[in-house]
């Protein structure tokens, strides 16, 4: 559901991000954000930028809690690998 709060502009145009939408996004002090201007519809969309190795280990701990992955040893017996080679 989309919610529309105020947020004031400082003189060095700095816009300060509503505590609650802060908590939701879970954006702190000195994240970056991505912003995004539609000059036609004088519209202003933002949203967390993230560092995609934090999104890249989240998606494999997820996909090991459901089971979706094998051990390096059952890949290299799959595969015919020695890992005990020198």
């Amino acid at each position: 559901m989309a919610q529309t709060l105020t947020a004031k502009v400082d003189a060095k145009g700095r816009v300060s991000i509503p505590q609650r939408i802060r908590e939701d996004l879970e954006i702190e002090p000195g994240d970056t954000l991505f912003v995004e201007y539609d000059a036609e519809q004088k519209v202003l969309r933002y949203a967390k930028a993230e560092n995609p190795f934090e999104s890249l280990a989240r998606h494999a701990i997820e996909e090991w809690h459901a089971g979706r992955t094998r051990s390096i040893y059952d890949f290299a017996a799959e595969h015919g690998i020695d890992l005990d080679a020198s």
